[in-house]
């Protein structure tokens, strides 16, 4: 996988703008063609940040410790359904403490999964449902998984995840105790739930957007909170969010990781930075077992 160094410092804010939607692909290719060496340096730039799923594996869906099935739960107030994938550990008696686990602006793919069965290897009943369900679930690309979120009703969406969330409370193979984890719009997620749904103990956002001011006060939730160093995006909204959760009461934790970019702990991608990453998910286990136990 291409190192971090190996990406020209320009190249960070215009990937950002491009994986968010506020910048096409061909308008990627043509701002970068002026440092990259013209055309072919762009292209060839833009597939060393695209993700590389299979290097990245952590654990194998076939990984014998697991049990994996897909899952779907209705959703009333988004689209009707909402599909899944989860897993939870082969060995486990009883039920167990549910994670839901949310993506980023891309659906359910690979890597998440396997998010999935990192968190379900930790003890847990891990669901991570596909925001993309009523386009046909997430298409096996990035690029048509970028095109397809574009197209998404933003409020059913949202409320797709949230009945997500809601579904794991009831859930045969659970026990009731619920926690959430999410990346980028998955963080702006986790957020989300944690401000609709007062049964969640623990929510662990990375990356993710503030909720609205007013929703604050009704987080019932204990968050932990990771925040990017170099994101101004995400991170500008962050005095005024924690205000708000010092005013309602919440309790909460929050880290800025020094020198990373937006999406540190996405390991398919350069964005990745390896030590931030283990320190983050070591604090999200430790908070997942704090609260969940």
């Amino acid at each position: 996988m291409t190192s971090p160094r190996d990406i020209p410092d320009q190249a960070w804010p215009l990937f950002d703008r491009y994986v968010h939607g506020d910048l096409s692909r061909r308008g990627f290719l043509e701002q970068a063609a002026a440092f990259a060496g013209g055309p072919a340096g762009a292209a060839a730039l833009l597939a060393a940040l695209s993700p590389n799923f299979a290097a990245a594996q952590q654990v194998k869906p076939d990984d014998a410790r697991l049990v994996t099935r897909r899952l779907a739960f209705p959703s009333p107030a988004g689209n009707g359904q909402v599909n899944g994938y989860l897993a939870k550990p082969a060995s486990a008696m009883g039920k167990l403490p549910a994670v839901l686990v949310v993506h980023e602006n891309r659906g359910l793919n690979p890597h998440i999964e396997d998010i999935a069965r990192r968190v379900a290897l930790a003890g847990y009943v891990a669901y991570a449902p596909d925001a993309l369900t009523p386009l046909g679930g997430y298409p096996g690309n990035e690029d048509d998984a970028r095109a397809l979120f574009a197209k998404l009703d933003p409020a059913k969406a949202r409320a797709d995840i949230v009945a997500a969330a809601r579904g794991l409370l009831t859930l045969a193979d659970a026990n009731g105790k619920l926690g959430v984890v999410g990346f980028c719009w998955g963080g702006s997620l986790s957020n989300h739930v944690a401000t609709q749904v007062p049964e969640l103990a623990v929510a662990v956002p990375f990356y993710g957007g503030a909720p609205a001011a007013e929703d604050v006060p009704r987080i019932k939730a204990q968050l932990l909170i990771h925040y990017a160093a170099n994101d101004e995006r995400i991170n500008a909204a962050w005095p005024a969010y924690e205000a708000a959760l010092k005013a309602a009461g919440v309790r909460y934790e929050a880290h800025t990781y020094p020198g990373t970019q937006h999406g540190f702990n996405n390991d398919t991608t350069p964005r990745y930075d390896a030590a931030a990453a283990q320190l983050a998910w070591e604090r999200t286990l430790a908070a997942f077992k704090a609260a969940l136990a």
